[in-house]
């Protein structure tokens, strides 16, 4: 794996086929990195088109979405291990589209540890300073003080090969954080550790931003990692971002279909059906079945008769003893999957199944029927043709 303190300089100093830099965009000061109609194309394949993204100074941006999405290309555009087609980078306000790795104030992590296996844990954090070189007084404390906040200091003297997972990736990291830069890049660095590790470092990583307080952008496939971890979500599906928000945005108003389906675990449930009126109050109609919309925040008119989808989360589904005054609706249980802090239940209502969360202490018979209550001020529609939120 290359490290980028000693990167190879690129063959075009300039975009191709120019001989001096275009005029940069303006950007704000505030942003600490900004992309402009960013386009990346291997051939006939467009992997990123007319992209524009701006991430706040100290702001831990997650990209999230499935393999082939763009994420890790669009980290590589910023970390410049990849030439764009066409568009902009800008660091701190600088036009950094074709400057070198090493020269755009950045720390790459990578999914690999791309440790080197013969040298100590305190030569891996060095080897990039060394090379720079930088006084060996200065390289010392940045060592030191980057073991510190990883507290990795036991470890400095051993080798790659006598640590466990966590701890390599713990010096990778490390080897980022002494070059004392102003934007940190991860491409999905826990997915090669265990569930516990996973979860370890990913607090260790949160608690390294509000210490640092230093720009983040963190490229996962894992929605849990970018619920917990981030200030903003860019969600992203062939090359191009869905929504960008807040966590709590994201999950609780989706965008579109594609955004609520991805985000959640399980999914969250989607009843296809059509607008309508009753009492002159829109309801939602699907296969003989009524809800009424009564508390839910449309942006736009419900037009009876317009195509929709229902999407409901299993914890905004009650059941039993948790309706209180919501319209009730007679499910049949198909599943029963303990979890332990909650239980998952899978129903059939009319020609739907369901997915529905309740507490880990109530246990429901299969085939058994219970009362179902729809929260729909935490529900969502979407137009059935566009699948954007209504």
């Amino acid at each position: 794996m290359t490290d980028l303190s000693v990167q190879t300089p690129h063959t075009n100093a300039f975009p191709p086929g120019a001989t001096s830099l275009p005029e940069p965009s303006t950007v704000s000061g505030e942003h600490s990195v900004s992309i402009r109609d960013l386009s990346l194309s291997f051939g006939a394949v467009t992997v990123l088109e007319d992209l524009n993204l701006d991430i706040h100074d100290g702001e831990f941006l997650v990209l999230l979405g499935s393999s082939g999405c763009g994420k890790s290309t669009l980290l590589n555009c910023i970390a410049g291990l990849l030439e764009p087609t066409d568009g902009q980078i800008f660091i701190k306000g600088r036009n950094v589209t074709w400057e070198e790795p090493k020269d755009r104030g950045i720390g790459m992590v990578f999914q690999s540890y791309a440790l080197y296996p013969q040298m100590t844990v305190e030569k891996n954090l060095s080897f990039g300073l060394r090379v720079a070189g930088l006084p060996k007084e200065d390289i010392a404390k940045r060592v030191a003080r980057a073991s510190a906040i990883l507290q990795i200091e036991p470890l400095l003297q051993r080798k790659p090969a006598a640590l466990s997972g966590g701890q390599r990736q713990r010096v990778a990291i490390g080897r980022a954080l002494v070059r004392d830069v102003d934007v940190f890049l991860f491409d999905e660095p826990l997915s090669n550790l265990d569930a516990k590790l996973r979860s370890e470092l990913r607090v260790e990583i949160k608690r390294l931003h509000q210490q640092l307080k230093n720009t983040m952008i963190y490229v996962t496939h894992d929605q849990i990692e970018a619920l917990t971890l981030a200030d903003r979500i860019a969600i992203m599906k062939s090359g191009v971002i869905q929504q960008l928000a807040d966590p709590v945005t994201i999950y609780n108003r989706p965008k579109n279909k594609f955004v609520a389906g991805f985000i959640g675990s399980p999914s969250m449930n989607f009843l296809d059906g059509e607008l309508a009126e009753e009492g002159g109050r829109p309801v939602f109609k699907t296969n003989g079945v009524s809800f009424l919309l009564d508390g839910y925040s449309a942006s736009e008119p419900l037009t009876p008769g317009r195509k929709v989808v229902l999407g409901v989360r299993p914890e905004h589904i009650k059941v039993d003893a948790d309706i209180a005054g919501e319209e009730i609706h007679e499910a049949i249980v198909d599943i029963e999957e303990p979890m332990g802090a909650d239980n998952l239940i899978w129903l059939k209502l009319a020609a739907h199944t369901l997915s529905v969360r309740v507490g880990g202490a109530r246990r429901y018979a299969v085939g058994s029927k219970v009362r179902l209550g729809f929260d729909m001020t935490m529900a969502s529609l979407f137009d059935a043709a566009t699948e954007e939120r209504i």
